[in-house]
Order: structure tokens, then sequence, then C-alpha cells
């Protein structure tokens, strides 16, 4: 009787705290909201002016089909250093770019390769992709985001 006992209080306490831990995760296909998270709250309208004594980078973008709903992104910076060891760090000089597949992003990059699944099979599709110092703030030239919009149909 007592291991029973104890065996359901173990299920039951077990199951408690798996439910609990359970619905902390993040599910496919669910919004995660970073503005509890010091850590991850980036501020993706802020600008940072690119260094005046270094070139902009000259910025454009290819897209390459890779099945029917992937594509291979690929993005063209020439005099940009890509950083990823420095993500979420102070402003340095470089940084890495964000991909947003009509007007949603979907992706940092942390080099000139990006591989999109997913990727709408209808209409015209917008790919924009902006240029970010690690600490994600949008690199600027004279007030206007590094970034290039096109549309691929």
């Amino acid at each position: 009787m007592r291991a029973l006992l104890l065996f359901l209080i173990g299920l039951f306490l077990g199951g408690g705290i798996g439910l609990l831990a359970g619905g902390s995760l993040e599910m496919e296909g669910h919004a995660h909201d970073h503005s509890g998270h010091s850590d991850m709250d980036h501020d993706h309208s802020a600008l940072t002016p690119w260094p005046t004594d270094t070139p902009a980078p000259d910025l454009s973008i290819a897209l390459l089909e890779d099945g029917p709903t992937s594509r291979n992104l690929h993005i063209m910076a020439d005099g940009f250093d890509w950083t990823p060891e420095a993500v979420n760090g102070p402003v340095t000089g470089g940084g890495h770019a964000h991909v947003y597949v009509n007007g949603e992003k979907v992706a940092r990059a942390y080099g000139p390769w990006v591989h999109l699944t997913d990727f709408p099979t209808e209409g015209p599709v917008t790919v924009r992709v902006t240029l970010n110092a690690n600490d994600h703030s949008g690199w600027s030239l004279d007030g206007v985001p590094l970034a290039t919009e096109t549309e691929f149909k």
C-alpha cells in the first residue's frame, strides 16, 4: 500500500511539474514574445549610423529555387563584416542581417547564404534584407536603413 501511495504522489508531482515545464516551451507555429527577456529585448526600429571612416556596404540579393517551397537567399554585402560571434554584444562595425518575406521577419543571417523554408509559392513575394549591428539596430547611412528589397515572381 505504501509503495502505491508513493507511486501516486510521484506521478502527481512529476506530472504537475511536467505540465508546468511543458507550458513554458515554445510550440511550433506560435509566436514567442521577447518582451519579458531583458537579454532578448531587441529594438528592430533603432538605427545606428554607419561609421563615417568606412565606405558603406554595397547590398544586393538573389534568390535561387531549392525545391517547391524552399529557396536559397544569397546576400551580397560587399564591404560588410559578418560577425556572428558578437551578436547581442556592443556595436563594433559589423553584424548580421535580418530577412523579411512579405513583411514578416523569417530569419537572421550570419553569413551570405540563408536557406528559406515554407517560401510562398503564389503571387509576387517581397524579400527585404536589412544589415544590422550586433545590438540588432539597423545600420543606416544619412538616416536611411542599409537595406534592400526585391519583389520575386
